[in-house]
């Protein structure tokens, strides 16, 4: 077998698992539609799940074994932090007052917005199980060596090829968010996709 064909599933594998809009992704959104730090943005999600991805492919399982209750953790923290920042965005929508103009969104410090961002990554028990549970599982078809590594390289790929598209590709949709309304139904949407994602989390926990 080829380094095509196992680099051609991992970028495939990868991107479906990334698709769903969730937190993270809602995120990135939001930033891209207000073009604020969009490249440090994206650079950080793909960074992160590289190396996220990195560590499921070389066998992440084995630390979850050695430490079961990391999970458990992970799940808890997770669903506090996507309740907070869900009430950040329904108490924006509740306040308005958030428009474009000229293209821009208003101006934002890019520390909070990466540490929000490092937050939505590494908080989120989702993220554990799709890099480490499922693309580690996935690339145990492929022999060690050359071809897992190929596997790893086309899933971190797909990464930044989804995230640099969503962040810049919002940008198509700025003319539609010039009004306050629409921005009120963004925030109170991505706010309550917050809590229903802290839920769901809270509901697998039970």
């Amino acid at each position: 077998m080829t380094a095509l064909s196992p680099a051609l599933t991992g970028f495939a594998t990868a991107f479906a698992l990334i698709l769903a809009i969730g937190a993270q992704n809602a995120f990135v959104l939001r930033q891209g539609l207000m073009r604020s730090h969009v490249f440090w943005i994206c650079l950080v999600c793909a960074l992160s799940d590289a190396v996220l991805i990195a560590a499921g492919v070389a066998g992440f399982g084995a630390v979850v074994d050695r430490y079961p209750a990391l999970p458990q953790i992970m799940l808890w923290a997770g669903a506090a932090f996507l309740m907070f920042y869900g009430a950040t965005r329904i108490w924006a929508a509740w306040r308005g007052g958030q428009v474009i103009v000229g293209g821009e969104g208003p101006a934002q410090p890019l520390v909070p917005a990466l540490l929000t961002c490092l937050a939505l990554t590494w908080l989120n028990p989702h993220v554990y199980l799709d890099t480490f549970g499922l693309i580690g599982a996935v690339s145990t078809q492929f022999a060690p060596g050359t071809e897992r590594l190929a596997f790893g390289i086309g899933a971190v790929a797909s990464s930044f090829t989804f995230f640099f598209s969503l962040g810049y590709g919002a940008r198509l949709l700025a003319p539609l968010m010039r009004t306050e309304r629409t921005w009120r139904i963004l925030d109170l949407g991505i706010g309550l996709l917050m809590w229903a994602l802290a839920v769901g989390l809270l509901w697998k926990g039970v």
